[in-house]
């Protein structure tokens, strides 16, 4: 009898989970029930897969409306129906247009229209399939209606949205965001009614009993409709079936494609452990039905090769020998002896999971691509993301409808309220954000993931056209991974950029250097220099190793080859770290004394990492060889491990069974409860072994070209946005490597940061300030000729006087031979006489008044304070900004002597980690620059963090004692305090006067 129901995917108006609706469908004694979501149907297949559970048979079906204006609801027969309806929603959707007031001829699906709507219309001609929808409130009116006479079409329409009181004043409030208007301003117009909730069937029945044929119709259209998607654990792969027209052409290619890669990874070193392994995994791939799967990622790196694009192929694909051969990735399963089970067993439903990098700038064309590939008979999609409510957003949100002051509701979003001492308001607010926190808010997209289905993509869903304009699913991963749906992982990230960039950026520079293959990264694993890098972490600006946790942990395993570093990429992670897993790897590397503590078993699982579980594969060593689980109910373990699983049944299951069996072997509950304590920290933290591998293979590429070329690799860092630094440590990090740097200049420099030999121009994009149009004015302009002059600059490149200073006060007219106090007082005086028409080219050259100026000085200070302004950094040393001279000249090479002792030093702050404690109090870790631009880590216990916080950047005198952990040395702080600089001398009166003569000093304050 409920013909039209919302969940809470309604977004911003309903509020009621699709779970909900069929706990509440059972316990009023439906044993069909329609899920009607408005303008979506992001909700319909986990409705489907739910629904058996509670004795249901689901309908899914689309609330059509424009705005809040109902048009018409419509229910699918079958699969087919639900197709069609998700056409048509995506058509209006992707093309922002108003859903018509007919609804089409659909084949397989029903049209209720509401009976008011009728009225308005004045339809009284109906096709098979549409019907009148009667809602408990307009039965009076049917009465006098000439729609009564159309029995066979009339039908109960109720909405069923809410289930008490509260659940509408929370709609309301939806509303009222999603109309971006107060409360008090919310039209009725924008709102369901109180009404719109689950009434018991007999009191339907009761309402229309003098119409017992509108009864019958709506049961009989409820039969009428039927849908089904497959959730079993061995459901069929939904995934494009095949590439090159048929399943046998596509295992034929795909054989002959791995013999021609077998000599080019292998040369002539093709062992029988070799053939053995390709042998075994042809057969599961084809026997699992994921030969496509394989071919479309090939097909998508040939693309990227084809266009000189970079990538990095990782996941548990790496595991596999077939996608080393294809080249998706540069990872050598045999030399790592990577797991093939992680990759894929015969339990495992899905496919092996590639997530393929490519640099952000070519992420996209390799996107276009696939669309254009595979999606050209609408079988490609985006992947969905549902963005929550979140405590604070929430509160802010309800904050502004309720009309709260900004700073009242910075004060509750913030925490900073005594709960006691707040206004009714203000305690409704938080009320409501706790009702509201984790429903859906709106949808995004999935960071990666393109699915590519045999059908059509709406057989499963109805699409929306986000601003990358490519069809996007209106569901997430785990409900793609439900009905079968596997997606592929296309991630942009910097690090390519920086490969790529970088080798151009060294053929530019060194025109006769002849680069090796950076794809072939087996030789840079033997390099003593590149190895002797890691060892001392000297990795700055290196994909992954760079960050300070990352160069503690080189230095205190000693890191000097491939292997230890593809461990050192996993144990890195939180659950790894969180387990004690880390420190344990770290005490067993270093002394061999201690692998004697390994549990037997798990050394002979796990011998590569001394018995420590570092890899997510070896929670499936540990639960199939220690715990006797069979490989599939292991997967569930790893899964449920990641976080994707962990609420549900088959989880819980995997996990009494992994204790009862351990207990059946005879283990002792002290180790069996270890052991799983260890399993179950990873939380989905650590990475699978083929996935470090696949990042360190990147860490030794840009290892090499750091090692080889620090200057080109610095500048193609800084071009590609950094890392995990700011530009100017990237910067000190160049000029230790000899180096010479220079503020942007109007005849050299570039929108990006350029290098000749050993000379580094910072690029106009990092001025504060200026216009991207300013930068390609000056970019054009000197095409043609350099500029020789103020004037030829300014006729050149019409600028206004607030971007011509910018440039002067950097000093980007250095090459004009003039100071650029001389040219401020110039360019302001023809500024103000001269007006600049952009567009219009001057027909004769008018010359301006010359001046006879003072001769200037400028001092470094002046210099110093005006690039902090303009770079947000200085080129200079910063500690010539100090106030006060320092009172120690300690430095970081001087710590070994002061172990365990406490000294005062001087750091430049680089950056900060703020962590939490197991108590839940803030520490953190800090990372300094010493005097001589060396590296100082510092430790900050929560006592003194409270005490002496950090203060934004700038030079900070640290006292603590020197502390020694795996040969790391580190300070653990006792006091801190950022020092102060030296006043602006720009506009400090008393220093110019002390460093200026008069006359420049009164030119100066004039200027300013």
């Amino acid at each position: 009898m409920y013909l039209n129901n919302h969940s809470y995917y309604s977004l911003r108006y309903g509020t009621i989970s699709e779970v909900e609706l069929l706990t509440m469908a059972q316990e009023y004694g439906c044993d069909r029930f329609p899920l009607t979501d408005i303008n979506t149907t992001s909700a319909c297949l986990n409705f489907i897969r739910k629904a058996p559970s509670y004795n249901i048979k689901p309908i899914v079906g689309i609330d059509f409306r424009n705005d809040a204006q109902q048009c018409y609801t419509c229910l699918a027969k079958n699969n087919a129906g639900f197709e069609e309806l998700n056409t048509f929603l995506s058509t209006h959707l992707h093309e922002s247009i108003a859903f018509p007031e007919e609804a089409p001829a659909f084949k397989h699906s029903i049209v209720i229209y509401p009976f008011e709507q009728l009225l308005a219309l004045d339809k009284l001609t109906f096709l098979p399939h549409e019907y009148i929808g009667v809602g408990l409130n307009e039965i009076n009116k049917l009465r006098f209606s000439k729609l009564s006479e159309f029995k066979h079409k009339l039908v109960v329409l109720h909405s069923v949205t809410f289930r008490d009181k509260r659940d509408f004043n929370t709609h309301r409030l939806l509303r009222a965001i999603d109309t971006n208007t107060l409360l008090s301003k919310l039209s009725v117009s924008q709102q369901g009614s109180p009404e719109d909730k689950m009434y018991p069937l007999e009191v339907i029945r009761k309402a229309f009993g003098e119409y017992p044929h509108i009864l019958q119709n709506t049961e009989q259209l409820l039969k009428e409709c039927t849908i089904g998607f497959d959730f079993l654990e061995n459901r069929k792969n939904q995934n494009l079936k095949t590439v090159f027209n048929s399943v046998d052409e596509d295992y034929k290619k795909l054989v002959e494609l791995c013999e021609i890669g077998l000599p080019n990874r292998y040369g002539n070193d093709i062992t029988v452990e070799i053939r053995e392994r390709l042998k075994k995994e042809l057969k599961l791939i084809k026997q699992q039905d994921f030969v496509s799967f394989f071919l479309i990622n090939w097909k998508i790196i040939q693309y990227a090769k084809s266009k000189d694009y970079y990538h990095v192929g990782r996941g548990s694909g790496a595991n596999s020998i077939v996608a080393y051969l294809l080249e998706i990735t540069d990872v050598d399963p045999i030399e790592l002896d990577l797991y093939f089970e992680r990759f894929m067993n015969l339990y495992r439903a899905s496919p092996p999971d590639f997530d393929i990098d490519f640099s952000t700038w070519d992420r996209e064309d390799v996107t276009r691509f696939i669309f254009e590939t595979f999606g050209n008979k609408g079988q490609a999609a985006l992947l969905g993301a549902y963005v929550t409510f979140k405590h604070s957003g929430a509160v802010r949100e309800l904050g502004k409808v309720f009309g709260l002051p900004k700073h009242e509701i910075d004060k509750l979003s913030d925490g900073k309220y005594d709960i006691q001492k707040l206004d009714q308001l203000s305690k409704l607010v938080l009320q409501y954000a706790q009702y509201l926190h984790g429903k859906p808010n709106y949808i995004s997209i999935h960071a990666a993931g393109i699915l590519i289905s045999e059908k059509p993509i709406h057989y499963f869903s109805a699409t929306h056209l986000p601003p990358k304009g490519f069809p996007t699913v209106q569901f997430d991963m785990h409900i793609a991974e439900d009905v079968g749906l596997y997606k592929f992982d296309i991630l942009g990230q910097r690090g390519l950029g920086k490969i790529k960039d970088a080798i151009a950026i060294i053929k530019e520079n060194h025109p006769d250097v002849i680069l090796p293959n950076i794809h072939n990264a087996k030789p840079f694993f033997e390099d003593a220099k590149i190895n002797a890098m890691i060892e001392k972490a000297k990795c700055i600006g290196c994909f992954y190793v760079e960050s300070p946790a990352m160069r503690m942990l080189l230095k205190k395993l000693g890191v000097r080859d491939y292997l230890t570093l593809v461990a050192a990429s996993s144990i890195i992670r939180p659950g790894v770290a969180k387990s004690g897993m880390m420190r344990e790897y770290i005490l067993r590397h270093k002394n061999p004394e201690r692998r004697k503590q390994a549990h037997p078993v798990l050394w002979d699982i796990m011998p590569d990492t001394y018995g420590v579980m570092v890899y997510q594969e070896d929670v499936i060593k540990v639960a199939h060889h220690y715990a006797g689980l069979d490989l599939g109910e292991a997967d569930v373990l790893r899964r449920g491990m990641s976080g994707k699983y962990r609420s549900r049944e088959e989880f819980q299951a995997v996990r009494d069974k992994f204790i009862a069996n351990c207990r059946e072997k005879g283990e002792a509950d002290e180790v069996i409860f270890e052991v799983w304590r260890q399993i179950e920290s990873f939380a989905g933290y650590a990475f699978a072994k083929g996935h470090s591998a696949s990042y360190a293979v990147e860490s030794y590429q840009s290892l090499f070209l750091k090692c080889y070329y620090p200057l080109e690799y610095m500048v193609a860092t800084i071009n590609n946005g950094g890392g995990f630094y700011r530009v100017e440590t990237y910067l000190h990090e160049a000029r230790i490597h000899g180096a010479i740097i220079y503020p942007p200049c109007i005849n050299t420099s570039s929108i990006d940061t350029t290098i000749i030999k050993k000379e580094i121009y910072l690029g106009f994009q990092h001025l504060q300030g200026l216009e991207k149009r300013t930068m390609l004015k000056i970019m054009n302009a000197r095409v043609h000729r350099l500029f020789t002059t103020l004037d030829d600059f300014m006729e050149r490149v019409p600028l206004s006087i607030e971007q011509l200073d910018i440039l002067i006060r950097v000093n980007a007219f250095r090459t004009l031979g003039k100071d650029k106090r001389s040219l401020l007082w110039e360019a302001h005086y023809k500024c103000n006489h001269i007006a600049a028409n952009e567009s219009q080219g001057q027909l004769f050259k008018i010359h301006s008044k010359d001046f006879t100026l003072p001769k200037f000085t400028i001092t470094k200070l002046e210099s110093a304070f005006d690039q902090l302004e303009l770079l947000n950094f200085t080129l200079y040393d910063p500690f010539i900004l100090l106030e006060s001279p320092t009172t120690s000249n300690l430095v970081s090479t001087d710590l070994e002597l002061y172990l365990n002792k406490i000294i005062v030093i001087y750091g430049y702050l680089v950056t900060v980690k703020n962590t939490g404690t197991a108590k839940g109090d803030r520490m953190f870790f800090g990372t300094f620059l010493d005097q001589k631009g060396e590296w100082i880590d510092t430790v900050h216990f929560p006592p003194v963090a409270k005490r002496y916080p950090f203060r934004g950047k700038g030079i900070y005198r640290i006292t603590g004692k020197v502390v020694s952990e795996f040969d790391f040395l580190s300070i653990e702080v006792l006091k801190q305090e950022r020092m102060p600089y030296v006043s602006d001398p720009r506009f400090d009166t008393t220093y110019n006067r002390k460093e200026l003569p008069e006359e420049q000093v009164k030119s100066f304050r004039l200027l300013r």
